[in-house]
């Protein structure tokens, strides 16, 4: 199992003039040191990839014993090119997450206890911004920010088997530069080449940090446990 961190983005939204990654949210660990720390205990510092781009080496320095690809259009792609830069060596099967992401313990124990290509969701009212699904018999059929009527959100924590591998490295060299992944995963869904299901988070938490308020609700989330 490999797992890419897709880390490249300059996180506008949050102003903070860092990669995303880097965003202070507890006693001076970053998003990232949350999610490496949660990783490690399942999978091997050798099979864990970070796509930087934005400040690259900010990342780079204070991460140096994991692998790093670098997007170097950073500036005038979006993720789905980030995840294919990640995955271009890889003949496995991979977990792939966007670098902003906050998870608690037992998240990533949902995707490798299943034996299918998924995507982590949870069943919620979700904003324009937040990336949506729907089901057909039990198969995600729709993943966007655009769907309508949805069933709630994809969460940007997903498993691809090594045997659909190729099927999404193929659709990401497709879509356009500004395309999310998500346009990808949709197209092989809908073009019947891969299945993918939804595991529900239920009741553990995870949060993609776009915006401050994002930011608080973790940190308050954090505080709580304490």
């Amino acid at each position: 199992m490999k797992v890419v961190i897709l880390a490249a983005g300059m996180g506008k939204r949050l102003s903070q003039k860092i990669p995303k990654a880097l965003v202070k949210i507890f006693k001076n660990k970053t998003i990232l040191d949350f999610q490496l720390e949660r990783i490690l205990k399942k999978i091997p510092a050798e099979n864990i990839i970070i796509v930087v781009g934005y400040k690259k080496n900010e990342i780079i320095s204070n991460y140096n014993k994991f692998i790093f690809v670098e997007n170097q259009q950073y500036e005038i792609t979006n993720t789905s090119k980030s995840l294919l830069e990640g995955l271009k060596d890889l003949d496995d099967d991979v977990i792939w997450m966007n670098g902003d992401i906050y998870f608690e313990e037992g998240i990533l124990d949902l995707l490798l206890k299943n034996d299918l290509s998924c995507c982590l969701v949870t069943n919620k009212k979700c904003g324009e911004e937040e990336v949506k699904f729907n089901l057909n018999e039990g198969e995600i059929c729709e993943i966007s920010k655009k769907v309508k009527e949805p069933m709630g959100e994809a969460l940007g924590i997903n498993k691809i088997l090594k045997n659909d591998l190729r099927f999404i490295k193929e659709e990401l060299a497709k879509v356009e530069n500004e395309d999310y992944f998500e346009k990808a995963v949709e197209n092989i869904i809908k073009n019947n080449k891969v299945k993918f299901y939804p595991v529900d988070i239920k009741n553990l938490f995870c949060v993609e940090i776009d915006y401050e308020s994002d930011l608080q609700l973790v940190k308050d989330h954090i505080k709580s446990k304490k």
